[in-house]
């Protein structure tokens, strides 16, 4: 394929997706700031994820593109869940049910063979720049937290799902998945939502996610501070502050 002429899909960070119309495939190429590990990674968990009948584009190829590795899926033709609920406000409380819906999907699902959430999570404590309460707290409350094994997307947001011409939702970008606590999967999204500056969404996700799992929502906060530490490894300086605002608790009780 040629990237020159190929249709851009989307752009984020170091990652584009080209659409190659002869084959019907998106091609998700990364930049060299990418480890090869990380990209093979993530096309594993989309096989795995696969392969337990959940709605993703069937995966087709990992390939060099001009240079670069790129991951090559089936091309679904549609609209972002996001960007149905910028179009059509009136019903944006279907829509949220619509990813609430693909959520509790996904954590009904298995995968024997994905990595294990918790093990992720102390990895990414212990690379984590903190101080050594908040570190000793938040892996107290991490080993203290009960062992599933559910499936976790851990990046699920409304970017991350299309809806086809039919109404059928199919879920991108598996490079975080995880199986493990279905209420640590849905803190992620919740912070998504706040990093994303929609306060306000985030609280209305939270309610619908709860209401629909008779999850409490206290199970769901208790995870609030180690999906923040997790993200904070990421290195974004413009995140770091939010983030770490809800570890502060520790340094006071």
């Amino acid at each position: 394929m040629d990237l020159d002429k190929a249709a851009v899909i989307a752009e984020r960070g170091a990652k584009t997706v080209y659409l190659d119309k002869e084959t019907n495939s998106a091609v998700k190429v990364f930049g060299g700031a990418y480890a090869k590990a990380d990209i093979l990674n993530e096309a594993r968990n989309h096989a795995i994820i696969e392969e337990t009948g959940l709605p993703v584009p069937a995966l087709k190829a990992v390939e060099m593109v001009g240079g670069q590795w790129a991951i090559v899926t089936e091309y679904i033709k549609g609209r972002t869940l996001a960007r149905l609920m910028a179009e059509d406000p009136a019903n944006f409380d279907l829509y949220m049910d619509m990813l609430v819906e693909v959520q509790v999907e996904i954590h009904d699902a298995r995968a024997p063979m994905l990595n294990r959430l918790k093990d992720k999570m102390r990895r990414k404590i212990k690379e984590a720049d903190v101080s050594p309460v908040t570190r000793y707290e938040v892996e107290r409350r991490l080993e203290s937290a009960p062992d599933h094994v559910k499936v976790c997307h851990g990046d699920l947001n409304p970017t991350n799902i299309i809806i086809d011409g039919e109404g059928r939702p199919f879920v991108l970008d598996w490079a975080r998945a995880t199986q493990g606590n279905a209420s640590a999967d849905a803190a992620r999204t919740y912070l998504l939502f706040r990093l994303a500056g929609d306060a306000d969404i985030a609280e209305k996700y939270l309610d619908a996610f709860c209401a629909k799992t008779s999850t409490d929502k206290r199970y769901v906060q208790q995870w609030l501070p180690i999906v923040a530490v997790s993200r904070s490894v990421k290195g974004k300086p413009e995140e770091r502050e939010f983030l770490l605002g809800w570890t502060r608790v520790f340094e006071y009780e």
